[in-house]
């Protein structure tokens, strides 16, 4: 039975747990993407979202409830500058998941997880404006018109062979 059940287990104690969802965390903080099971990184982004919430106020206490979580100063360093600067303006979603198939031994559903705003492709897609759709019409046949013709010339040519005989 699930009674209870908030999050996902991901088949781990809770202290192997903990100790995969920090490290993951410091792995995406400085790499900015990181190739992942869907389970986990939806796993992540529940648990790193609100740190990184927390980021974009830069004041001591802000920093050691984050330095709690992932007791790294690198990835706290990271955090507090380069990324709260540029999420600074979003209200959340910070993280994006883009699946990207299945892994080919265990057939497990894969994918990659980074921060929103560190993707160059989508950023520059995204400042070019939408493709424009065009819209088409259907080609007119020209064939169409030269039956119409046709058709005439060859009633024209039965009454001539009528008024012949």
């Amino acid at each position: 039975m699930r009674h209870g059940k908030r999050f996902n287990h991901l088949g781990r104690k809770k202290g192997h747990r903990k100790a995969l969802l920090k490290n993951m965390a410091i792995s995406l903080i400085e790499h900015k993407r990181i190739t992942t099971t869907v389970a986990k990184a939806k796993a992540l982004r529940q648990f790193l979202e609100p740190l990184v919430t927390k980021a974009k106020t830069n004041t001591t206490h802000s920093r050691r409830v984050v330095f709690s979580y992932l007791q790294n100063k690198e990835s706290i360093k990271e955090l507090f500058g380069p990324i709260a600067s540029k999420v600074g303006n979003r209200a959340g979603g910070y993280l994006r998941i883009l699946k990207i198939g299945f892994r080919r031994s265990d057939a497990s559903e894969m994918c990659i997880i980074e921060f929103v705003d560190y993707n160059d492709a989508m950023l520059a897609e995204a400042t070019e404006g939408p493709r424009k759709k065009t819209r088409r019409r259907r080609k007119k046949k020209s064939d169409n018109n030269d039956d119409a013709t046709s058709t005439e010339n060859l009633v024209d040519d039965a009454t001539i062979e009528d008024d012949k005989e």
